[in-house]
């Protein structure tokens, strides 16, 4: 039978930490201290500089896209990536309400509104039949092709799903549906370095593709995002917006539009270049965790179960979440890994349950407020040997 004691003693005997134990934390056993004094040695520090150029150009060659260009952060990525995709002021971007807040934040910077698709169960990402089920009763084409939400009069401007935890969605599906419509497609690959749905890359199935690389991250900069994307002049974009819209010139200060201080500093770049050099590591290291929580999970008939990669992708497994039974057995979970010092959480609040997005137009999210009342996430460190 299964008890909430039998998985907190799990997490401890896993993790054998003498303090509290973690939701995520990274991990720094390369060669992240070397390459930091060669940049603080350098000077170039904050202005973009030659680890910038060889971080984007380590994220193009594993993800399989033809162009990287490194940023802040996550979220900032995302609300570059729209504004470049044609995003504006007054229209709505369909996305999910099962996402961390940054989603729809980054949404709301460009001036448009969200609107949440439901989930599929499995994935926890954006279900291609909610998707095509809200395009075909929802909306329609105006004479140009605009399509338009039916009752806001507000016109669709792109289709943002997110691959959860790693997981990647039914991305193929997503993507023909919105090749079908004439919709751009951004994926918010965030939490999915690593990650593949078929043979290719999260995050490249689209217009473009957004990586974070927060502390949280299965590698992380510190702080920071990218945009990745196989189309040349989006790429050469992305940089001249993100770097102050400055032009060429030996030494004029000349800006050709209103741009934005977004770059990716070479600090950061230097501390990612050593963790890109073990992601495949730190992906195994995520995945043969992943399996001893299920191990564990299998030993009981009557307990929760872990959220598994789909047939047919290959998750980063990057946060471990799993099922309860129901809301009840949820919160007394979570309650007692508070008591015992473990930062187990609940999967974020859905956006259409926060009080800025409450009024924003979604459908019914039955699978999305099912997967808020009984998912939680388990701790998902993992350690590997120092470099010598």
């Amino acid at each position: 039978m299964y008890e909430h004691t039998a998985l907190l003693d799990q997490i401890k005997r896993t993790y054998n930490f003498a303090a509290q134990i973690p939701l995520h934390s990274p991990c720094f056993s390369g060669r992240e201290k070397n390459y930091l004094n060669e940049c603080i040695d350098s000077t170039f520090v904050s202005s973009t500089g030659p680890f910038v150029y060889q971080f984007e150009a380590a994220m193009a060659q594993y993800t399989g896209a033809r162009f990287a260009v490194a940023l802040v952060n996550g979220t900032q990525a995302l609300f570059l990536a729209l504004v470049l995709a044609g995003v504006e002021a007054g229209s709505l971007v369909l996305t999910q309400a099962l996402t961390f807040v940054a989603t729809a934040n980054a949404v709301s910077y460009t001036g448009a509104r969200p609107a949440f698709i439901d989930i599929d169960p499995d994935t926890l990402g954006m279900s291609p039949a909610a998707l095509m089920n809200f395009l075909e009763q929802r909306t329609r084409r105006k004479e140009g092709g605009q399509i338009v939400e039916l009752i806001t009069g507000r016109r669709i401007s792109a289709v943002v799903p997110m691959h959860t935890f790693g997981h990647a969605c039914r991305i193929e599906s997503i993507a023909k549906i919105c090749k079908e419509h004439g919709l751009p497609l951004v994926e918010d690959a965030a939490e999915s370095l690593g990650s593949l749905s078929g043979t290719r890359h999260t995050g490249t199935f689209g217009l473009m593709g957004v990586i974070s690389f927060n502390g949280n991250k299965i590698i992380t900069t510190g702080g920071g995002g990218a945009i990745i994307t196989d189309d040349p002049e989006l790429a050469a974009r992305a940089r001249h917006l993100s770097t102050t819209a400055k032009t060429d010139h030996p030494f004029e200060f000349v800006h050709d539009r209103v741009g934005y201080n977004f770059r990716m500093p070479n600090l950061n770049a230097a501390l990612g270049l050593a963790q890109f050099e073990r992601l495949g590591e730190l992906v195994q290291a995520h995945r043969q965790g992943a399996e001893k929580y299920a191990q564990f999970f299998d030993t009981f008939s009557d307990g929760p179960t872990l959220i598994r990669e789909r047939e047919g992708s290959r998750s980063n497994y990057w946060l471990n979440a799993v099922r309860f039974r129901d809301s009840a057995s949820k919160e007394r979970f979570l309650h007692a890994a508070v008591k015992a010092g473990i930062f187990a959480r609940s999967v974020w609040r859905p956006m259409h349950r926060l009080q800025m997005y409450a009024k924003d137009i979604h459908d019914s999210l039955i699978h999305t407020d099912e997967a808020y009342a009984t998912i939680a996430n388990l701790p998902s460190s993992v350690q590997l040997p120092a470099v010598n």
